[in-house]
């Protein structure tokens, strides 16, 4: 912790450096991330890899114009050249009338469980171990499975922040995941890829599971037939479920989309859009949550944020700018997401987007298809249109079920639709959650979903 805390002086150290020019509004963001990541390809681990990355970045706004400027060199001697070239496109840039600066301290709560020490002191052995049980587990479950791709991975990031309205922000995180995806081969017949993950705060992983559930799933997948087009109903899985929402529904929840009227859901705050089902939150504060801090990439602190309450539109999310122009308080969504982070601005992003969990059980959810479709990938879902909520994608491996009964997989199969159509149509939710990127959900049915059959 105490090398972690020279991370601030040296913020702190930047931000005095750009003042010295005489600006006001000064902010900078750093970041320090070790990592070990081991890849799986064609059933073998190919490599292992350590690394560290390191950098910071500055912000300054200089009569409204605001000037960015980055590097991945922690060194004393950058400092000057960086707020200088900050200083410099702050000068010549287009002033942006209705900036109203940064965030200024605010009490924080502390996120819980996003830190483990044993992710932490994790060796390249211990991943690599991980890798090895995932792998074998899989390839013992049955001799007709071969792994396609996989890794596991740990990473350790401190994040800093300091501006100069008195901000002056740390905090340390952990993360650690594997995934493999596999196909099955039988009679010169082959499956689609199928894939299984698992990924925490803290050292709590099953590799071996991940193994073991990727092969059965592929398994299962032999034998697949054609089916009807038609309209069914259908059991979104979280993968299906996180493919569908980030090209589509979470664009129209920005609020910058919505200021520049590129958001289906502008002027509709309080109106129903989605089945009485269906309540969504943003929660960035949620325990262990994969995206959980306790403050965003201004210094805002987290929070949890109802969206959609019993299916009607109740916010928005936003970072400090888009809430200063409509005068309200940002959401805590203000986030650099390119990697390495410090090489970006922040832009809105959500944290953990939270399906609140129904009381069913993954065989209660079944019972409800008499003639349905479970679905648990998407792929061609980025060609969506998130302006109108429209989508077209193949979904696969995707299962045919009859009166709540698995009976085969299915082969060339697309849906398609409107995000909006499918939230209003959302009829059961599980109990079974898990966490997926910034998605933290059940499984859902839905009803009504156009299901285009005629693919070879």
């Amino acid at each position: 912790m105490e090398d972690n805390l020279k991370l601030l002086d040296f913020g702190e150290k930047v931000a005095k450096e750009a003042l010295k020019l005489g600006v006001k509004d000064v902010e900078v963001y750093l970041s320090l991330k070790s990592t070990i990541h081991v890849d799986i390809e064609r059933g073998k681990i190919v490599e292992a890899i350590k690394g560290i990355d390191q950098g910071f970045c500055v912000r300054i706004s200089y009569n409204k114009s605001l000037g960015f400027a980055y590097t991945n060199i922690l060194k004393e001697e950058k400092i000057g050249e960086v707020v200088n070239r900050a200083f410099h496109i702050a000068k010549t840039v287009k002033p942006t009338g209705d900036w109203k600066g940064f965030p200024h301290p605010k009490p924080l709560l502390k996120a819980r469980n996003i830190y483990d020490k044993r992710v932490a002191e994790a060796s390249i052995e211990d991943i690599v171990r991980d890798a090895f049980l995932m792998l074998n587990s899989a390839l013992k479950t049955d001799r007709r499975i071969m792994v396609v791709e996989g890794y596991s991975g740990k990473v350790e990031l401190v994040r800093a922040i300091v501006n100069s309205n008195g901000i002056s922000l740390l905090e340390e995180g952990t993360g650690i995941s594997c995934s493999l995806s596999t196909i099955a081969r039988d009679n010169g017949k082959v499956t689609p890829i199928c894939f299984e993950f698992d990924g925490s705060r803290s050292y709590n992983i099953d590799p071996e599971k991940v193994g073991r559930e990727s092969a059965k799933m592929a398994i299962s997948a032999l034998g697949s037939r054609k089916i009807e087009t038609g309209n069914y109903r259908v059991i979104f899985m979280q993968p299906a479920l996180l493919e569908l929402l980030t090209y589509t529904l979470i664009s129209s929840l920005k609020a910058d989309n919505v200021q520049r009227g590129k958001s289906a859901l502008k002027g509709k705050i309080g109106e129903q859009i989605a089945s009485e089902n269906l309540t969504f939150y943003d929660d960035g504060l949620l325990e262990g949550g994969l995206e959980t801090w306790s403050f965003d990439d201004e210094g805002t602190p987290s929070q949890k944020t109802a969206l959609i309450e019993k299916g009607i539109l109740r916010e928005f999310i936003y970072d400090k700018y888009h809430a200063d122009r409509e005068g309200k308080e940002s959401t805590g969504n203000a986030y650099r997401v390119p990697h390495p982070s410090y090489t970006s601005t922040p832009r809105i992003e959500p944290t953990n987007l939270t399906i609140q969990p129904g009381k069913y059980s993954e065989d209660e959810l079944l019972n409800e298809l008499e003639n349905g479709l479970l679905i648990q990938n998407l792929q061609g879902a980025h060609s969506s249109n998130p302006e109108s909520g429209e989508f077209s994608t193949v979904a696969t491996p995707t299962w045919y079920i009859k009166n709540g009964e698995i009976q085969y997989s299915l082969k060339g199969v697309m849906i398609s639709g409107n995000i909006y159509n499918v939230l209003k149509n959302v009829i059961c939710i599980g109990k079974n959650v898990r966490k997926l990127g910034f998605l933290v959900s059940p499984w859902i049915v839905v009803e009504n979903v156009r299901v285009i059959g005629r693919l070879s």
